[in-house]
């Protein structure tokens, strides 16, 4: 009972009370009809059961109709203004004339979240100067490896990136898109950086030199650090060009991160999202296409600054002009567009093994699965559903679309970026940063915990 919705667990004790009345309407009326001795009285007990009956069955639905939709609602609403109040940046407003009859319950709780929201501001207040005096120790030292040609890669003890640099970047997309959390052999073979970890430990050396080749064939001369015990390593390359801008992205979090054994086990902070987001010709996954794919990805529980997916896509179909009403896309914007096979084979090196998401991700999956067939790439990825995911957050009564989502969130879609795949995708990525504050504080932990609750709900995609 105890995992079961606040909603559903009143509506289980009325049919409770339910069966309790009419087990006492039965019991009385056998009772009754034993006392009086009289068969001829049949008739007459049968239709006062009926009438019981049906009176107090009608009664108590009535009675648990207008409870639900003055009591169960409005405290499931408040809950999720606190919850939202408590662990995102937001000030959730509580509607007071909502929850008239709950007493007070709302004002207090609408006070309790001034207080709340009090104590952020002073925090974040504070963050921001710590913040502010991080990035400028951060631009200092980007300008000073400016001036040292060498393309630095920082991996984790497991060879997991933690670091790149922009010429680093510009080696590793030769390959496929520069990643942080992705392993450095999806860019790099995997037998030299062994081998020299190996001697490192042997000869007692931190550094020595590396040659390397990567998964594109280019070979790349340099040197290879290790941290003493198993922090990690860098890896630090001749660069393609020297002159090429240096900016860092970066997670030092990742060097001690834990990987768990099972992805159903896998805390929901340690995982990799990427949230997608397509525009289409249509709303018929089976006879439209794909005009527009965009993606940004989440590491750490954070949005990643510059790994972005964003391309056109030839539907090689017209695009009816209802649809470019909502979108924007023409068919003169969309000719010299790669095709969506080509598409789908840039966006699954992107992807990786990192969980897909996306909000209503069984139309956006359905135009990736398409190609399966004719491209023979497998989007076999773990999904989740933004509209399944606020749905445990703010129950199942509510509103679930991306507009609703952001705007219990406060998040803002610029109007010129509202249904275009990239303005989508972020807005949508930024709701899931926020609702996975909100998950760990209810205890939902664990990629497997978020699975069982989004199953709850299954019945809101159907409708």
């Amino acid at each position: 009972m105890k995992h079961f919705s606040l909603r559903l667990r009143i509506f289980l004790f009325f049919c409770l009370a339910a069966v309790g009345c009419l087990g006492a309407v039965a019991l009385a009326l056998w009772v009754g009809f034993r006392q009086l001795g009289d068969p001829a009285a049949t008739s007459a007990f049968v239709t006062t059961g009926l009438i019981a009956v049906l009176g107090s069955t009608g009664i108590l639905i009535f009675i648990w109709l207008l409870f639900d939709e003055n009591v169960s609602k409005p405290v499931e609403r408040i809950a999720a203004s606190l919850r939202v109040r408590a662990h995102v940046d937001v000030s959730s407003h509580i509607d007071v004339k909502s929850a008239r009859y709950l007493g007070d319950l709302a004002p207090a709780a609408s006070a309790m979240g001034s207080v709340l929201e009090n104590l952020a501001r002073e925090r974040a207040e504070k963050s921001k100067r710590d913040l502010a005096q991080l990035t400028t120790q951060r631009d200092q030292l980007v300008e000073i490896l400016s001036d040292i040609p060498i393309a630095t890669i920082l991996a984790s003890a497991d060879h997991q990136v933690v670091l790149y640099d922009g010429q680093a970047a510009a080696i590793m997309d030769r390959v496929s898109a520069a990643r942080l959390n992705a392993s450095v052999f999806d860019y790099f073979d995997e037998t030299p950086i062994r081998d020299a970890l190996l001697r490192m430990h042997d000869t007692r050396k931190s550094r020595i030199e590396i040659g390397v080749g990567s998964r594109c064939g280019e070979n790349y001369t340099g040197h290879i650090r290790a941290f003493e015990g198993t922090a990690g390593y860098t890896l630090m390359l001749e660069p393609l060009n020297t002159a090429a801008a240096r900016p860092l992205t970066y997670d030092f979090e990742l060097l001690t991160a834990a990987r768990a054994s099972t992805l159903s086990s896998t805390p929901l902070r340690d995982l990799t999202y990427v949230v997608f987001d397509t525009e289409t010709t249509g709303l018929d996954p089976t006879k439209d296409e794909v005009v527009q794919l965009g993606a940004v990805r989440i590491v750490n529980g954070k949005i990643v600054t510059g790994e972005e997916f964003i391309t056109y896509v030839n539907p090689a179909m017209k695009i009816p002009k209802r649809s470019t009403d909502v979108h924007g896309i023409t068919d003169a914007m969309v000719a010299d567009a790669p095709a969506f096979g080509e598409t789908c084979s840039r966006f699954h090196s992107f992807a990786g093994d990192a969980v897909l998401v996306a909000h209503n991700a069984g139309f956006d999956m359905a135009f990736l699965h398409k190609q399966a067939p004719q491209t023979d790439i497998m989007f076999d990825q773990p999904v989740l559903d933004t509209v399944l995911m606020s749905a445990v957050v703010f129950g199942g009564s509510e509103v679930h679309t991306l507009d609703a989502l952001c705007a219990r969130l406060a998040i803002t879609i610029p109007e010129d970026l509202r249904h275009t795949a990239m303005g989508d995708a972020l807005a949508t990525a930024q709701a899931v940063v926020a609702m996975l504050a909100i998950f760990t504080a209810r205890g939902i932990e664990t990629f497997g915990d978020l699975q069982a609750e989004t199953q709850k709900h299954l019945r809101i995609l159907k409708q």
